[in-house]
């Protein structure tokens, strides 16, 4: 085993490990961070016109918001989870735009709303038995 495999192999069990010992909260809390991680990394291919790159990290924080889309409950979180079906929406739609305008300030604005949600979920940590 090269290092590099024995560091993907430890990546991944350490990943799997925190998966199975998550909470539902902090899978949500996971998934904000992954998004955040992948959009950071999508401005930094972008400022280096790294298209291809770009694209991809763009796409696979798109899929995470989609994600995060679907987990919502409009039964039982009512106007919360229309505000934030609205949110991701307008999410998802700007950062179309972003890979298509190749804007990093449209990156920037995307993430400071996934910050802002993050917070909030993050803060209510008790309620959901987080």
């Amino acid at each position: 085993m090269t290092r590099k495999s024995a560091i993907n192999f430890y990546s991944q069990v350490k990943n799997q490990t925190t998966l199975e010992g998550a909470t539902p909260h902090k899978l949500i809390l996971m998934l904000f961070n992954g998004a955040q991680e992948r959009l950071a990394t999508a401005k930094g291919h972008m400022q280096r016109g790294e298209i291809e790159a770009k694209s991809s990290r763009i796409d696979a924080a798109i899929k995470i918001i989609e994600g995060l889309r679907n987990t919502l409950d409009f039964q039982n979180g009512g106007e919360i989870s229309e505000n934030l079906d609205s949110l991701y929406e307008y999410m998802l739609l700007r950062l179309v735009q972003a890979n298509m305008k190749n804007d990093p300030e449209i990156i920037d604005e995307v993430l400071v709303l996934i910050r802002e949600v993050a917070a909030g979920w993050s803060s209510i940590k008790d309620q959901v038995g987080g």
